[in-house]
């Protein structure tokens, strides 16, 4: 059955190319050298949008190469983030990390020249090294913690387009909830950056990089041990040592590699990093599904070396480039699909976290998989199911109220091992090591728990699908009422429910959910491309799954009124 981020074409095939899951060839890798040169060098072209400032759901990403992520984006987002952390009187350190991408690195010496010349207090990692999104995350919260008035909070920056390409680049703001910022925030801070990219970045305030490295308000601090010896207030680290197990980790020349061996170190574990390489153009990677280097931890494709090895560990897994995302390995199901492993996370943590509240909701997108639903169902907990996007869940993190809150796409968090909040962005590592938990203190493996699933509930058949679309229709899915839709059966099953708020917290989706008693579709633009996306699935079959498909085609194209989103010979069973 296809992943949950195995995407496919208008056929039902998948868009799989000759070079998928095969070394990259030395004509792919990007030429670092070209790139740099381009983020300094290059200025974008203020006439053309695709080149302003553009913050999606997880920041402003773009290339060097097109012209949307060049110094003079970073410059102009950071004094924006400076003027608006200054207007909500955040005056608290700015904790910046950087992940392994060719342009995070010049990226961060111009941000920390504005944040310098305009007198932020600004800690990164000493050693000009990584630091994985959650680390960032949990240090604003840590500082955070006891911090009554809104006086002297902490917040942060993140310089990572995630599992993107090699020739991209990402930078994001987290404010002092810890978390991805939300659309107001974000708003804010494009719109003024848009402006002082229009003035030729006149507004912008700056010190040369020796002098600001240099600079009063620059700390240099070790953001490592102190995350490492916090794992053991969030995992049950005791039991993965005393099970003995031997466990793989490949980090993707990402964030994360500086840490395993710390964790190794002090909670005396066994874990084997399987790929130690750091290189900017991830020459070490297998391609991804499409033909390109991509460093997507939920992949089959771009994890194709540690799958090779999974006979090896008793569990494995792998993180993206800044660690925000997982990918669990094991002998039984080679690369879990992160529908399956959130659902098996899921169960283990509701039944073995007795310090948990039994009111405590788990949160999850209305895109992952209804197995979810099934599993807290059947424990008779609360499930809140909200719009695509990690920031849905930071409020519920932050308050205790949610437990858990994951995506589709393998991100995650959970709380403390007492109920309190660990991060408020996904975390990678943790979600790892919980595998690794739910191993040593089960003897089952994580893809042996979800056969123990399916046999219970069935077997989920899960696709996503992209379709082009045009910025018109994309505006026009982003505003459907469930009237829209007049059909009342889905795939020969009465529908019960069209929805284009989220049920578990009654914002927005940005497209439309139609539900049926054994599956279910949703269809929401893309924030990035002129592509919107099909989610579906079936607790039937690939015959269902596909019939599904093909009547959200006919459904999607009659409340738009409009056959020119999907073609007719879209999907068919």
């Amino acid at each position: 059955m296809p992943g949950a981020l195995e995407t496919q074409s208008l056929t039902g095939v998948p868009n799989i190319s000759p070079l998928a899951g095969k070394p990259a060839p030395k004509d792919l890798l990007v030429d670092v050298a070209r790139l740099e040169k381009e983020y300094f060098e290059r200025r974008p072209d203020l006439d053309d949008p695709n080149q302003l400032v553009s913050f999606g759901t997880s920041g402003h990403r773009g290339s060097p190469l097109r012209g949307t992520f060049n110094e003079a984006h970073i410059l102009a987002i950071t004094q924006a983030i400076c003027e608006y952390r200054h207007k909500q009187g955040t005056n608290g350190p700015l904790y910046m990390g950087k992940d392994t991408h060719a342009v995070s690195e010049p990226a961060q010496r111009t941000a920390l020249e504005v944040l310098a010349a305009n007198n932020v207090d600004t800690i990164i990692q000493q050693g000009d090294s990584v630091t994985p999104t959650p680390v960032i995350s949990r240090a604003i919260l840590v500082y955070n913690r006891d911090r009554k008035q809104k006086d002297h909070l902490a917040d942060g920056i993140v310089i990572t387009p995630s599992h993107n390409p090699p020739e991209d680049g990402g930078f994001k703001y987290n404010p002092p909830n810890g978390g991805p910022a939300d659309t107001d925030v974000t708003r804010w801070v494009e719109n003024r950056a848009n402006e002082l990219l229009r003035a030729g970045n006149a507004g912008v305030k700056r010190i040369p990089f020796a002098k600001a490295i240099r600079s009063a308000t620059t700390h240099q601090e070790d953001f490592v041990l102190p995350y490492v010896r916090d794992l053991k207030n969030v995992v049950d680290m005791d039991a993965i040592r005393g099970a003995h197990l031997r466990l793989g980790v490949d980090p993707l020349g990402g964030a994360s590699l500086p840490y395993w061996e710390p964790i190794n170190s002090i909670y005396g574990l066994d874990i084997v990093i399987t790929n130690p390489i750091v290189d900017p153009t991830f020459s070490f990677m297998t391609v991804d599904h499409d033909g390109k280097i991509r460093m997507d931890c939920s992949s089959p494709y771009a994890m194709a070396r540690l799958v090779a090895l999974k006979d090896q560990y008793q569990v494995a897994f792998g993180n993206d480039t800044d660690a925000d995302r997982h990918g669990i390995v094991t002998p039984v199901a080679g690369l879990m699909n992160p529908n399956h492993y959130l659902a098996v996370a899921i169960r283990y943590l509701l039944t073995h976290r007795h310090q948990w509240s039994d009111t405590v909701a788990v949160g999850k997108t209305l895109v992952s998989s209804s197995m979810i639903d099934r599993v807290v169902k059947k424990l008779g907990r609360t499930l809140r199911e909200v719009p695509v996007g990690f920031k849905w869940f930071v409020p519920g993190l932050v308050d205790g109220s949610y437990c858990f809150g994951g995506e589709e796409s393998a991100g995650a968090s959970f709380l403390r091992l007492d109920g309190t909040v660990w991060t408020t962005d996904k975390d990678g590592p943790i979600m790892d090591l919980l595998a690794a938990e739910i191993t040593a203190r089960t003897g089952k493996n994580p893809g042996e728990h979800y056969r123990e699933l399916t046999a219970e509930f069935g077997i989920p058949y899960y696709t996503r699908i992209d379709a082009p679309a045009t910025p018109e229709q994309k505006a026009k899915l982003q505003k459907l009422t469930p009237d829209a839709v007049k059909e009342s059966d889905l795939a020969g099953e009465p529908i019960t429910a069209k929805l284009t708020k989220a049920p578990g917290n009654d914002a927005p989706i940005g497209g439309l959910k139609v539900v049926a008693e054994s599956g279910w579709f949703a269809a929401r633009p893309s924030g990035t491309e002129n592509i919107y996306k099909i989610y579906a699935e079936s607790f039937k079959s690939q015959t269902h799954l596909n019939a599904i498909l093909s009547e959200a085609e006919e459904m999607v194209n009659n409340a738009l009124g409009s056959s020119a989103v999907i073609p007719k010979q879209g999907v068919r069973p």
